[in-house]
């Protein structure tokens, strides 16, 4: 995917992620974000992990029409810092 097909920025990306942080919604974007940086991880890293998490969520919703599946952002938060959605 292009920067231009992206519908958000990673700025808006990483703004989502610290607003789900900020109101422990869903509180699973707080404990992804212990565990990358228990494992030694920087922050800012970490964040941009899982706004590209949250990527494919977004990316779901405008192209594909789809809601939120926030089932898999779970899952897919839980796999970071792999990323095997990327692979494809």
């Amino acid at each position: 995917m292009s920067q231009e097909d992206n519908p958000f920025d990673e700025s808006e990306l990483l703004e989502i992620v610290e607003n789900q942080l900020a109101d422990n919604n869903p509180i699973k974007v707080k404990e992804t974000l212990l565990r990358l940086t228990m494992k030694g991880m920087d922050r800012a890293e970490a964040m941009q992990y899982i706004a590209c998490a949250l990527s494919v969520e977004i990316i779901d919703v405008v192209e594909n029409g789809q809601s939120f599946n926030h089932q898999r952002y779970g899952a897919n938060l839980d796999l970071l810092p792999d990323m095997p959605w990327m692979e494809d």
